[in-house]
């Protein structure tokens, strides 16, 4: 409900209303993200302290402003500092999450194999040394960001500089950092009398070009709920993101929780998964004559079906790529090669199966999950 105007919103609007606001801050984000992708200011919030010396805040949006790192909005638009908090948060984790990316590239680089499809022992040697905590690096990662870099080398004939070149600017998501903001730009209460409603009660824009302080208005939005809340657990302001014609809010809250002891205990539960069954589990109990026993059958979580349509997925895109990659090849710089239309349409198939696999691995991580 638009507190203002005391008019009901549908979802619709709701949405599209959350959505013009994403907007801004997606374009303030995407700026000072174009502004600071480079080695040296990656490598200067990677260090923890700002030029004085001072150890930085943990808040992103804390850090980027003690170094002086601004977000702006486009000219003749209005938003308030609380907007602005949002697309340094975002931006700030996106410069942070590079750091460690940028140290496993470059240990890739410069241990370049003769051959990338498959190291020697002494490459491998040499890879884990010259990344940090390589030697508890799953290979499989090395093994990514390796292809990575050869396709980088494929296209342009020589290897990226760095990660910040082979990534390129990362793309921007829709969505609302709503934890970077204050009582003046959002609030979360609990219902007395009902502790699985919440109040969420936030500053929208009614227009996607705020001209002024007025083109700006509380909303309030009740959300439900579910049951795996705790009711004296205490909420934390949401993620807020635009699917459609639906706004979905990642609610994170906190609850106190007994100390774990560190002996004493009786009944253990193991959990681990695997290729045919997907998650298996069993718990046991150890008797006081150290005798241990199981409980129970133990139970699994076996999706048999759904990973055989995911293998079928994963080889469908092997093709498609090696496909792609022969036509990019055979066309090479030139536009007007009669490939190029060809490749454009398997680029689009490429995206097409990659959003079908990624629906598939969240709905199957969430049904191993429950």
């Amino acid at each position: 409900m638009d507190e203002e105007s005391g008019e009901v919103l549908s979802q619709a609007v709701l949405a599209q209303r959350v959505g013009w606001c994403a907007d801004l801050v997606v374009g303030m984000v995407s700026g000072l993200l174009a502004e600071r992708w480079n080695c040296a200011d990656v490598e200067a919030l990677a260090s923890g302290q700002d030029a004085g010396g001072r150890k930085l805040p943990s808040n992103a949006w804390m850090a980027l402003r003690r170094l002086g790192w601004t977000a702006t909005a486009p000219e003749g638009v209005r938003v308030n500092d609380r907007i602005v908090r949002m697309a340094q948060e975002q931006a700030g984790r996106a410069l942070r999450s590079a750091s460690w990316r940028a140290d496993l590239t470059g240990g890739v680089l410069a241990t370049w194999p003769a051959d990338p499809r498959e190291r020697t022992v002494q490459e491998w040697e040499q890879v884990r040394k010259a990344v940090p905590g390589g030697e508890h690096l799953p290979s499989s990662i090395v093994k990514s960001r390796t292809r990575q870099a050869a396709k980088f080398l494929a296209v342009t004939g020589r290897l990226p500089v760095d990660v910040l070149e082979l990534e390129g600017v990362p793309r921007v998501a829709r969505m609302l950092l709503l934890a970077a903001c204050d009582r003046q730009q959002a609030t979360i209460e609990r219902s007395d009398t009902e502790p699985g409603r919440v109040l969420l009660r936030l500053q929208l824009p009614t227009r996607p070009d705020p001209r002024a302080y007025r083109d700006w208005t509380w909303v309030a939005c009740p959300i439900l709920l579910p049951p795996t809340v705790p009711a004296g657990a205490v909420l934390h302001l949401p993620t807020l993101r635009v699917t459609g014609r639906q706004v979905h809010a990642d609610l994170a809250y906190s609850h106190p929780v007994p100390k774990a002891r560190r002996t004493g205990h009786t009944v253990a539960l193991g959990v681990d998964w695997g290729l045919n069954t997907l998650l298996g589990a069993g718990a046991l109990r150890r008797h006081e004559d150290g005798r241990i026993t199981a409980l129970g059958a133990g139970g699994q979580f076996r999706a048999a079906g759904v990973l055989a349509k995911q293998h079928r997925l994963r080889r469908h895109s092997e093709r498609l790529h090696a496909k792609a990659d022969h036509y990019q090849r055979l066309a090479g710089r030139d536009e007007r090669h009669h490939l190029v239309g060809k490749h454009e349409v398997l680029r689009a198939e490429i995206r097409h199966v990659s959003d079908r696999r990624q629906n598939l691995n969240a709905a199957l991580s969430w049904a191993a999950a429950r």
